[in-house]
């Protein structure tokens, strides 16, 4: 019961993660201790045997309870949140983010190797993030609405953000926040929480995105980081210190544009409560690693 408990708990604080910019679900479940049980389970899905692909989907449907969950009540409170105290909000994603990148650092020190020889995938994923948060996307969402451009671009954001759920260390949604996509899929997914339809095509693009790129990325990633676990590690990293850009201009794809935040926008005690959410995480992991063992 213990371990069907922490699995459910541990679906529940993915989708939170998920939810917002900042640092992923996958961070959470490497955080947690079961980030190589999630990924392998995702991967026995599509490539494992009969008996793997009932493991792996008995474990996911118990992790997916939560994340419904989880996911449900963060989209209802996070909608008027971004509203009513958005930079409150990013002062707690910068929290989330700053104390992930040296947790994951500690967490992958025997694979992380000398920067001197993986700067090139570091540069790579910082670069990626903040091009795509300064091309400023959102406009193809919030102005031009409806099309098989905008459908098509959702599609390849979501498979982008899916194989960055997966990774441990950068966000999804700093991802579609870069992509100027987060904030109206928050929307859209409220709106349909209320029976509203709307922007449901938005939602529809994206998952599709999701789908395909869940049926790639776990295999892909699961490879590269058995072949190169330095480099992938050092481009996450990357990817992350990149997402604070992200965060930092993400008031400005908002359908009501707010400027970016400043330093006067800045509140502590939200970003201490970021900082105090992911030390939390990572001493419940150790609390519920002893129980186990005993």
């Amino acid at each position: 019961m213990k371990k069907h408990g922490y699995t459910v708990l541990g679906g529940f604080c993915m989708a939170l993660a998920d939810s917002v910019p900042g640092v992923s679900g996958g961070t959470i479940a490497f955080l947690m201790g079961f980030y190589d049980v999630f990924v392998g389970s995702l991967d026995a899905l599509v490539h494992g045997t009969k008996q793997e692909r009932l493991c792996g989907l008995r474990y996911l449907l118990k992790l997916a309870a939560g994340w419904a969950v989880g996911m449900a009540l963060a989209v209802t409170v996070l909608a008027g949140a971004f509203t009513d105290g958005v930079y409150q909000l990013i002062s707690l994603f910068l929290g989330f983010v700053l104390v992930s990148v040296p947790l994951v650092m500690r967490e992958q020190r025997a694979v992380l190797g000398a920067f001197r020889e993986n700067w090139l995938p570091f540069l790579g994923g910082l670069v990626l993030v903040v091009g795509l948060s300064a091309l400023r996307l959102s406009a193809l969402v919030n102005d031009l609405g409806f099309g098989i451009g905008t459908a098509l671009y959702a599609f390849a954001a979501g498979a982008l953000a899916i194989s960055a759920m997966v990774l441990p260390g950068i966000s999804g949604s700093s991802l579609l926040m870069s992509c100027g996509l987060c904030l109206p899929v928050i929307a859209a997914m409220k709106d349909l929480l209320q029976f509203q339809f709307g922007q449901f095509w938005l939602l529809a693009a994206v998952g599709l995105g999701l789908l395909a790129g869940f049926a790639i990325a776990p295999h892909c990633i699961r490879g590269w980081m058995r072949k190169a676990p330095g480099a992938v590690t050092y481009a996450v990293l990357g990817m992350m210190l990149g997402s604070l850009y992200a965060i930092i201009v993400g008031p400005t794809t908002l359908k009501v544009p707010q400027h970016a935040m400043t330093i006067s926008d800045f509140h502590l005690l939200w970003f201490a409560l970021g900082i105090a959410v992911m030390l939390g995480l990572e001493a419940l992991k150790r609390r519920v690693q002893k129980a186990l063992a005993h």
